[in-house]
């Protein structure tokens, strides 16, 4: 990259509507106090975790089948925290929406705060000209409950710019979860 990274993500957020809502700093504190950063940082974008959850139970002993996919497997709230179980995962989305570009790859990795708390985020990677809110899975990988903050930083995007735009975008594909809106579920 010729120019600074911070300054190629707050360009392309701008001349793509790549990030909306955008932040061009990378925010630590709010009117509460202390939290989760989240916006522009050195290298990449700190997203945020909205309010709204699906976290997984057993209560219904349904089978989680990526081709079948039961929505008996999943408690829905909608709250500020969520209280992910032992051993257990939950579903959550940013509050970010992303038009991707068509020469941009978008990989995420959780941040450091709560990978040091035993909790795990997994997103697949953000394909050139791929649009939607991102799916968030939160793996709580300790034997305690774990807490998720909505409205505060959850995770990082790195964004790798190729030279050449692909052959055939997300887009193109018509992948089926093209534009997606809140917490998306397995569609096979």
């Amino acid at each position: 990259m010729s120019i600074k990274a911070d300054k190629w993500i707050r360009r392309m957020a701008e001349q793509y509507n790549m990030i909306s809502p955008f932040e061009p700093q990378q925010l630590r504190t709010a009117s509460a106090g202390k939290i989760i950063s989240h916006g522009t940082s050195s290298y990449g974008y700190d997203i945020r975790c909205a309010s709204e959850f699906k976290i997984f139970t057993n209560i219904n002993s349904a089978i989680v089948d990526p081709k079948n996919f039961s929505e008996h497997s999943f408690v829905n709230i909608s709250a500020d925290v969520c209280i992910i179980p032992p051993n257990s995962f939950a579903l959550a989305r940013s509050i970010e929406y992303f038009r991707i570009p068509r020469n941009i790859l978008v990989l995420c990795v959780g941040k450091s705060t709560y990978a040091r708390c035993g909790i795990i985020v997994n997103v697949t990677p953000l394909e050139p000209e791929w649009e939607g809110h991102i799916t968030l899975e939160f793996s709580n990988t300790t034997p305690l409950p774990a807490k998720i903050y909505a409205n505060e930083g959850v995770a990082q995007l790195l964004f790798l710019e190729s030279d050449e735009v692909c052959d055939t975008s997300y887009k193109d594909r018509e992948g089926k979860y093209q534009g997606q809106q809140g917490v998306t579920l397995p569609i096979a």
